[in-house]
Parts: C-alpha cells; sequence; structure tokens
C-alpha cells in the first residue's frame, strides 16, 4: 500500500493525540475501569478523527479506507487497549450500517453527532447466548403500529454505561433466522432501557462494558436501518470493517511489545552478559517482527481491496484469525523474557498480554474466523442427507 503526505498528516495528528491526551493517563484509567469518554470523543470530533471515511455531508472527511486504516494502527500507540476499543466501537462497529444505509433523518440525528463527538454510541449484538452465534439471538422488535416494541437484553456491549445510543440487533419477524433480523438506531435514554453496572474483565479496563436490558422498550420503526429484516446482511457487513481496524490496531501494540522488551533484555543483565546477548532472545525477536510484518502485509491488502469494492470476507477474516492468534503468541513470548518483573500487574506487557486476549474471542471468535475461511475455501463437510 502507497501511502501520501495527507496519510503521514493524518498518522501524525493521531500519534500526537495518543501522546497527549491519553496515554499521560492510561495508568488512571485503567485503576478506575472507565475513563471520561465524552470529553475525549469531543476533543477526537474536533480533529474530524471520528467520521474520517463518513460522508461530507453529515461532517465526515469522506475520505477512502486507508485513512481510516492509518488511524487505527497509530491508535495502537496507547498504551492501553480498552480507549482504542472504545474509539473503534464509535468509528468501525456502530456506525459503519448507519452510514451506508440509513435514512438522511437516521444520519442527522445520529451520525452527525457520533462524528462531532457529542453522542457516544454502542453496538448491540451479543447476548448471553449468542455471542459469535449471531443467527442464535433472542432479542425482538415486534411490530406495533408505527413502533417497535423491544424485549431482551445484549451482553459486553463496550461504551454501553455512557452511551448515547446503540446500534441494535434483534428479531422484527418469525421467520428464517437470517432472514427475520434489522438493525435499529435506539437511544439509550429511551424508557425501558436499563444498564447493569460496568463488568470486571480480565482485560481492556479502561472501556466501560455492561449488559443492556430492554423491557418494553419502544421506537419508532423510522428508526430501523434500511428494509425490515435485512440486519444480518448489514451486521455481516460491518463485521468486515471491524475485523479490519481491529487487525490493524494491534499492530503498533505488539510492535511496543517487542520493542519494550528488546530494550529491557538490554538493561537487564544475567550471568554478566545483557539478556539481549542470548540467542534464542534476539532471534525470537526477528521472528515476532516478521510475524507482525506479514499481518500488516495481509490487513493492508484487505484494505486495498475492500476500496477497491471486492468482497473481502476471507481476507479480513484471515487477519482477524490472525490478529488474535499472534497477539497471544507476541504478548506471551515477550513477557515470559521479563522474568517476575512481566507478571506484575502494572507491567506493560503484562496488560498487553490481558487486553489483546479479546481480539480472539469479539467480533467473532477464532473458530468462527476458521468456519468462514473454510465455507470460502470450499471444504466443508458435507451436510449429511436427512
Amino acid at each position: 500500500m502507497q501511502f501520501t503526505q495527507e496519510h503521514e498528516a493524518l498518522r501524525k495528528t493521531v500519534r500526537d493525540f495518543v501522546e497527549k491526551e491519553i496515554n499521560p493517563h492510561c495508568d488512571e484509567w485503567e485503576k478506575a475501569g472507565a475513563y471520561p469518554i465524552h470529553e475525549i470523543f469531543k476533543k477526537l470530533g474536533n480533529l474530524g478523527l471520528l467520521g474520517i471515511q463518513k460522508p461530507e455531508a453529515f461532517g465526515g472527511m469522506g475520505l477512502d479506507y486507508s485513512y481510516n486504516l492509518v488511524a487505527a494502527e497509530e491508535f495502537g500507540t496507547a498504551l492501553c487497549g480498552g480507549v482504542p476499543l472504545s474509539i473503534g466501537v464509535q468509528t468501525d462497529m456502530c456506525t459503519p450500517a448507519l452510514a451506508r444505509f440509513g435514512s438522511d433523518e437516521l444520519k442527522e440525528q445520529f451520525l452527525r453527532p457520533s462524528i462531532t463527538g457529542e453522542q457516544v454510541g454502542c453496538i448491540g449484538v451479543s447476548e448471553v447466548g449468542a455471542g459469535s452465534d449471531v443467527a442464535g439471538l433472542k432479542t425482538t422488535a415486534k411490530p406495533d403500529g408505527d413502533d417497535y416494541v423491544i424485549n431482551g437484553s445484549k451482553m459486553w456491549i463496550t461504551n454501553s454505561p455512557q452511551a448515547d445510543f446503540i446500534c441494535l440487533l434483534a428479531n422484527t419477524s418469525e421467520g428464517k433466522p437470517h432472514k427475520n433480523k434489522s438493525l435499529i438506531m435506539v437511544p439509550m435514554n429511551t424508557p425501558g432501557i436499563t444498564v447493569s453496572p460496568h463488568l470486571d474483565k480480565l482485560g481492556m479496563r479502561s472501556s466501560e462494558t455492561a449488559q443492556v436490558f430492554f423491557d418494553d422498550v419502544r421506537v419508532p420503526q423510522r428508526f430501523r436501518l434500511g428494509a425490515e429484516g435485512t440486519g444480518f446482511m448489514m451486521q455481516m457487513m460491518q463485521f468486515q470493517e471491524e475485523r479490519l481496524w481491529g487487525s490493524a490496531n494491534i499492530l503498533k501494540a505488539l510492535e511496543h511489545c517487542v520493542n519494550s522488551t528488546i530494550e529491557y533484555c538490554r538493561e537487564r543483565k544475567t550471568f554478566g552478559q545483557p539478556l539481549i546477548d542470548n540467542q534464542v532472545i534476539h532471534y525470537r525477536m526477528a521472528e515476532l517482527q516478521t510475524e507482525i510484518e506479514c499481518l500488516r502485509a495481509l490487513t493492508y491488502q484487505g484494505c486495498e481491496l475492500h476500496i477497491a469494492g471486492k468482497d473481502i470476507t476471507k481476507l479480513a477474516s484471515m487477519a482477524k484469525l490472525k490478529a488474535g492468534r499472534l497477539g497471544r503468541e507476541v504478548t506471551d513470548s515477550c513477557l515470559q523474557y521479563w522474568g517476575g518483573n512481566g507478571y506484575m500487574w502494572e507491567n506493560p506487557v503484562s496488560r498487553a498480554y490481558r487486553d489483546v486476549r479479546l481480539v480472539s474471542i469479539g467480533g467473532g471468535a477464532d473458530e468462527i474466523m476458521q468456519g468462514i475461511i473454510c465455507k470460502l475455501m470450499g471444504i466443508l463437510p458435507s451436510k449429511p442427507k436427512s
């Protein structure tokens, strides 16, 4: 992928923002289990960083996805994973379908303030009994006159404790599970919505994640994105950008693990020599950096094809699978070379070790990615004849 001066200028803007507005506060926000999301999002909105690829008519920059990818990669320089994750929820998880399929009225009400940072969004797909199995979700939005009446719950919803709206996937009919779902924009202050206290997570602790309950929540049917029953398809499209974003976002985080481990191993001496002088260590660092570059190439290729309008389902799934697996490999290997110091909670590699574990779960588990890839390779087992 060839980057222009405009790409590099955007890269610097994001990197400067992370260094000034995020990194000095990461330790504090990690301990608190939350960060001032409205304040940070408003600053991001003032810089245009929440609407890089969104339509200019509603306040976005109108740029292609390569600029979004650059921003995702640079947000990975944050010293915690939770804040970039919540930003990615806003830009690449709860608003792509809105920007692509929403009416002008919905874009004005939800997309414009999400771009300016005046409103925080979240995406409502996962449930207690339906995470990666999107077709199996149980939340319903039953038509009642000109409204939908929503009942059910959503689980592991990042940003929800402070969100202003949720892009909700719900069953709007009794039809087949891939054709009975719709995406609906729901203001979080609508009567009947309650949010649990934020969940006590292994990692990504600076982002707030909670369960959201819907009890006879009434919203106008005009808040639906596109035609009724097309929500599953729209969400599958949203997943592709989410998976590319996650793959790009992890690159700089993993490089930071490698580089900080190299620095530590240069300073730490055992048996009279720096740790880095052990061939097993410096060879391993070279191998891990090579793997990171392979993930970068795969992610960039997916981005180029996405911009060209190609179906990137297979490549995005491959990148997502590789990102999750490599995140675990890099952080585990690096933590080992920190020894006892690596086992300390505040150690940067220890934090990354906890944070990146989510990549193999959120947005479709590794096993789901493998299934998608196998299906597109034509190697899934044949279904038994009834």
